[in-house]
This record gives C-alpha cells, structure tokens and sequence, in this order.
C-alpha cells in the first residue's frame, strides 16, 4: 500500500531527487546505482515494464485516484508526494506536462556487443548532445526497425527527463548503451568494434561521394551500422573517412540539410526495410 504524504516542508530531503539534485547529480550519487526522473503515467509504465525499480513519486492531488492509480498500485509500498499543481511547480522549477514524476534506479549498461547480439540494423550516436533530438531518435528509431542504439561517451544521457519525455519512453523499450568509456575509444576503437561484429557502417554525411539511401548494394547489407552526427557540424572527418559508405538524403527546393533528428527517422525508414 502506497505512503501518500502531503507536501508540507520544501526542504525535505526526500524532496531533493525532484527539487535540487541537478541531472548530472541524479547519475552520478555518492552511493548506489544512480538515478533518473521519469514523467508521465505513460512513461513510468514503460520504465517499470522494462524493469526498472522506483523509489517514490510525485504528483497532483488529482492524480492519485485519476490517471496514476494503476502506477501508484503497481509501485507498491511507495512514498507517494502531493500537492497541488501551484506547490509542485514552485517545488520543481517547471509546470508538470502529466502530473506526474516518479524517481527511478539506473539499470548497469551492457556491453556494446551485448546490445547487438541478435541486431541487423543499428544506430551510433556521435556527440550528440541535445537532450530533444536524443529523445526523438529513439522515438524514431523505435517506432521504425532499428534494434538498438549505440552512443559515443559525449552524447546526452538518454536517461535525462526530457530525453525520456521527448522519447515517450521508448528509452526503455528499444536497447541502448555507450560504445566506448571516454571520448578517446571513438571513432578508432569503436569503429573497430562495429567491424568485429559483422556491420557495415554508413555514415550520414553531405559528401561528393555520397551515395543515395536508397542505394541497392546499401539495402543489401545484412548488417548495417547508421552513424548520425552531432547538430550543426554533423560528423568528425576522421568518423566519415572510417565508414563503408557515406549517405545522403536527396533533397529539394535547395534545402541542403535536416535537423539531425528527422534526417533519423527518413533513414531508419528507408534502411530498416
């Protein structure tokens, strides 16, 4: 059975995973596993679905008998923090989109080999560091073939609230982990690895010797690595020169570029097939 405590003291410390613990704070404890925030009784769902353990929640009045019944009851003997909707945005910093906030424990990350075991076609992240376009890529590469996502070290975490918002939770639904443990293991290592493991790597690149991604020897791969880089200078030289092939979108009305997000989800569609 739930704790359901009415907020009455801003400066609990229990209060501190919601309220002051910044995200890099919630990642990297003094002790434990780490943690993260996830939003939304949608989200939360996911996240426990794909067995992540929660430490508490917090919510609107409203909710507790409305849409975050089934998640308080599937959380079991839980802290349960409420108030109304003016406390918990003075207690937070920012309106609350669904209402609802849980404190979930990190899961430790598998192996880059480990994610990949059974995949075909795969996406690797390189620096990219906006939490929105994070958020969306796994959304896309989710909802459309990919079977797993592999990030270089100076990529936002996945985990930060508003990757998992923007991803709907599909954070949690499609495997992920990072290539390499410091900006030095990529591209040279990780590249490496990618080659040990049987995939072709693409690199997504506006190059003379670009091919189209419709590209018949590019389709027939039958394991295909999709290499995206980070927003505005796209991907290293050195990433580019590494990859079996360089890949472009054809595009028209001289537009020469997408944001790195939606050029995702019209490659995943095409390669994916």
């Amino acid at each position: 059975m739930a704790d359901i405590i009415e907020i009455t003291d801003f400066e609990a410390p229990e209060l501190d995973v919601y309220a002051r613990l910044t995200e890099r704070e919630l990642w990297h404890p003094q002790h434990g596993d780490g943690l993260f925030i996830a939003e939304s009784p949608v989200v939360i769902e996911r996240a426990l679905d794909a067995g992540y353990l929660p430490v508490s929640l917090l919510m609107e009045h409203r909710h507790v008998e409305g849409h975050a019944k089934h998640v308080i009851e599937r959380c079991g003997n839980l802290p349960v923090y409420t108030s109304t909707l003016d406390v918990l945005t003075r207690l937070t910093g920012f309106q609350l989109t669904r209402g609802v906030l849980c404190a979930m424990v990190r899961k430790p990350l598998p192996t880059a080999e480990e994610v990949c075991a059974s995949a075909r076609r795969i996406v690797v992240l390189e620096n990219v560091m906006n939490p929105t376009n994070i958020g969306a890529i796994f959304r896309s590469a989710a909802a459309l073939g990919m079977d797993a996502l592999l990030l270089t070290p100076a990529c936002c975490d996945p985990l930060y609230r508003r990757s998992v918002r923007v991803s709907m939770g599909t954070v949690f639904q499609i495997p992920w982990t990072y290539i390499g443990s410091s900006p030095a293991d990529w591209p040279e290592e990780g590249m490496h690895r990618l080659s040990n493991m049987g995939f072709a790597t693409a690199a997504m690149a506006l190059r003379d010797d670009s091919v189209s991604i419709d590209d018949p020897h590019l389709l027939g791969e039958k394991k295909l690595a999709v290499i995206l880089g980070t927003e505005g200078d796209g991907l290293a030289d050195t990433t580019i020169a590494s990859c079996d092939y360089t890949v472009r979108i054809p595009m028209s009305h001289g537009v020469d570029s997408l944001n790195v997000a939606a050029a995702s989800a019209v490659a995943f569609w095409v390669l994916s097939r």
